[in-house]
């Protein structure tokens, strides 16, 4: 056979042929690049038996906080050493019931023990000083009074013999002169008289004024003795109130000051709760709120009667009395939670408490559209808040009743906007 050579016009054709194939070609890539960029990536798939979801609802909402805390008492007495001295005997231990003459501990202190008969007898020596000296200014009084009496009956004596003499003088018996010389004595003798009753009256009076400083002086070392007297009583430490013994924080032998705390008394009829609650939950929370405290053994109710003035390590301090019965069991540092009403909301949109959402703020959460919790569909939707309680929140915008929502953590989806259930 003989080859036939192609003309020019065939290799042309070919180049045109396998130009419009390669356009095509290049095209059909394009195109599929942008389709495949314009799909939406797959929705990743939830178990939904692990997720916690809930429906919207429309009607009344308790707003309430929740904190733990503990019992204590309300009456707690820390007695504290009146003088220093050393532990020489404790009776009693923690747990133990008291009243209050129960001698819980015993100090001693020699020093104390020297000062109470030094004092004692300070006392008694100033005391027979301020005797002696008050029977002397009384004996000086008697004499006075004595003095009074005699000139008062000389006096006396004068103006009888001076009216006899008046008589006699009528009569002619007795000469002016005696006459004269009788009313001299009498006048003289009533002015002597009048002084001595003077005197007595000053006299008199100023007995107390002379005792006074010895009578101070009597007072104050009785009244140092009496100091003395209750220190060396209060060695023997007692309870003073009626109650449990809670701590005997020193040992025998140990070595305290005066106020140095050596006992804590309770009384365990009247408790109180201490609860810790957040702080960021705590600005509505007011006196007088009702409480519910539970002791694990029972609900006892409660109002709140005091709220720390400053946060601690993220919480405060809120007490909640507790004025009726208290359940079996319930006994000063057990544990317990608490709930605090704050208010009561009508006809408001509200949820369960989502896992991530604060009050008076915006956060996205799943909700369903398609199927249900076993076998559905949800997308994202952006879900305004408002206030919240211990479980549930109120829904301001987003939402609506009969809407299911996913309330659990779903953080781990952030780059999703919608996640199948099965």
């Amino acid at each position: 056979m003989v080859d036939i050579a192609r003309g020019p016009e065939v290799k042309r054709k070919k180049r045109i042929r396998q130009t419009i194939y390669a356009v095509v070609a290049g095209a059909a890539v394009i195109l599929i690049t942008v389709g495949v960029s314009r799909l939406k990536p797959a929705a990743p798939t939830v178990d939904g038996q692990t997720v916690w979801v809930d429906t919207v609802k429309r009607g009344p909402m308790v707003r309430q906080v929740r904190g733990s805390g503990t019992l204590v008492p309300e009456e707690i007495r820390w007695i504290p050493a009146t003088t220093q001295g050393r532990v020489e005997r404790i009776i009693l231990r923690s747990g133990a019931a008291v009243s209050p003459e129960t001698v819980i501990l015993e100090l001693s202190n020699p020093e104390l023990q020297q000062s109470v008969l030094s004092d004692q007898l300070a006392y008694k020596s100033a005391q027979a000083q301020f005797e002696s000296r008050k029977a002397d200014l009384e004996s000086g009084l008697l004499n006075q009074r004595a003095a009074a009496a005699t000139v008062e009956a000389q006096w006396r004596q004068a103006v009888l013999q001076l009216e006899a003499n008046e008589q006699l003088a009528k009569d002619g018996l007795v000469s002016e002169l005696q006459l004269k010389q009788s009313r001299s004595q009498s006048a003289d003798l009533e002015n002597r008289h009048k002084i001595e009753q003077k005197r007595l009256d000053i006299a008199a009076q100023n007995i107390n004024a002379q005792l006074a400083p010895q009578q101070a002086e009597v007072d104050r070392l009785r009244t140092l003795y009496d100091l003395r007297r209750k220190q060396l009583d209060d060695l023997k430490v007692r309870a003073g109130i009626a109650g449990t013994l809670q701590v005997v924080p020193v040992e025998v032998g140990q070595q305290v000051q005066a106020g140095t705390n050596v006992a804590r008394v309770a009384n365990p009829k009247t408790l109180k709760a201490e609860l810790r609650i957040a702080e960021t939950q705590t600005k509505d929370i007011a006196i007088g709120q009702k409480a519910s405290i539970d002791t694990r053994t029972g609900i006892v109710e409660g109002t709140v009667s005091r709220i720390d003035a400053n946060a601690t390590n993220g919480t405060v301090g809120v007490d909640v009395t507790l004025p009726g019965a208290l359940p079996p069991g319930a006994r000063p540092d057990l544990s317990v939670d608490g709930t605090i009403e704050l208010e009561r909301l009508n006809n408001v949109l509200y949820v369960g408490r989502p896992a991530f959402g604060q009050e008076q703020s915006t956060v996205g959460l799943f909700k369903i559209i398609e199927g249900n919790q076993q076998d559905g569909e949800a997308t994202r939707v952006n879900v305004k808040l408002g206030r919240s309680s211990v479980n549930t929140i109120e829904i301001l915008e987003g939402l609506q009743v009969g809407d299911q929502v996913i309330l659990s953590d779903m953080s781990q989806f952030d780059a999703f906007d919608r996640v199948k259930l099965n």
